[in-house]
């Protein structure tokens, strides 16, 4: 069922079924304005019923819906939720937006993009000649964060943990002047076991002796940041091409791009060999 549901929610991204209104973090914002007040969200158990309700919600309906006919709305149910989880055309405008400016040749939009990109990420100091390498470091990580990590939670706890795990990213990562009292680490923690998985794919997908030399380094030491594994077992795996002669050089950002690509079908072609031999649902 993970395998069938990943397939049909990738084939629906790509063909940009979703609309907008319908996408995520769309409805996880419709969900936060008419749920909850600030107040209650600047609360302690506020924010953990935030985080907790679209999950208990799926699980409930998983459970009522358990055994009818021929599990048909179970199957149902995983592709919603598998779609919905998978589907972020923000992300991808932004990279694409990030992509033209650099082909213009408009270091500021890039910079400007780059930062959209993932706001935690502080590019201010990064130079032109290395802006390129690092916002492919930097989609090697959202590659992660938004289809690795989700294929992973799909995998393991299906649709319930997965639908967890992108209502914890998305109140951890909204631009607030006050910081909403999301538990520390929350997403450390969420991210700790994945990110060491997905990175490994990296390392098999590209140059494998630097990038495991790298992941080993990296992956036995507890407090290691997941977007540090991920990024530089990333880097470390793919050999980047040579500077062109533009203001921003695109060759790596596509290179570390197609590297994530490449993880991510081996993630699919991994499931489905576990599907095949019984080991997953």
């Amino acid at each position: 069922m993970a395998l069938f549901s990943l397939l049909i929610a990738v084939l629906i991204e790509r063909l940009k079924f979703v609309p907008k209104l319908m996408q995520l973090d769309s409805m996880f914002a419709w969900y936060r304005a008419h749920f909850f007040t600030e107040d209650l969200l600047r609360s302690k158990s506020g924010i953990w019923l935030a985080l907790l309700f679209p999950a208990l919600s799926v699980l409930a309906l998983q459970w009522v819906i358990h055994g009818w006919l021929f599990g048909l709305p179970s199957l149902l149910l995983w592709v919603v939720v598998a779609a919905l989880c998978l589907t972020h055309q923000a992300v991808r405008d932004k990279f694409k937006q990030y992509m033209q400016a650099a082909c213009r040749g408009d270091l500021e939009a890039c910079y400007l993009h780059a930062t959209e990109l993932d706001f935690e990420e502080c590019l201010s100091d990064v130079s032109a000649a290395e802006l390129g390498a690092r916002v492919g470091q930097l989609a090697a990580w959202l590659n992660y964060r938004y289809y690795g990590a989700v294929a992973f939670y799909l995998i393991i706890l299906g649709p319930a943990g997965v639908m967890f795990y992108c209502t914890a990213r998305y109140f951890c990562h909204l631009k607030e002047a006050s910081p909403l009292p999301v538990p520390a680490n929350l997403m450390f923690a969420l991210d700790w076991l994945p990110s060491r998985i997905v990175s490994l794919g990296y390392a098999l997908s590209g140059h494998f002796a630097s990038a495991f030399g790298r992941w080993r380094e990296l992956v036995f030491t507890f407090d290691s940041q997941p977007k540090r594994i991920v990024a530089e077992v990333a880097l470390a795996a793919e050999e980047l091409p040579e500077q062109s002669g533009a203001p921003v050089c695109v060759r790596s950002t596509l290179a570390l791009l197609a590297l994530s690509k490449r993880n991510f079908m081996l993630i699919l072609t991994t499931l489905a060999i576990l599907t095949i031999f019984g080991l997953v649902q």
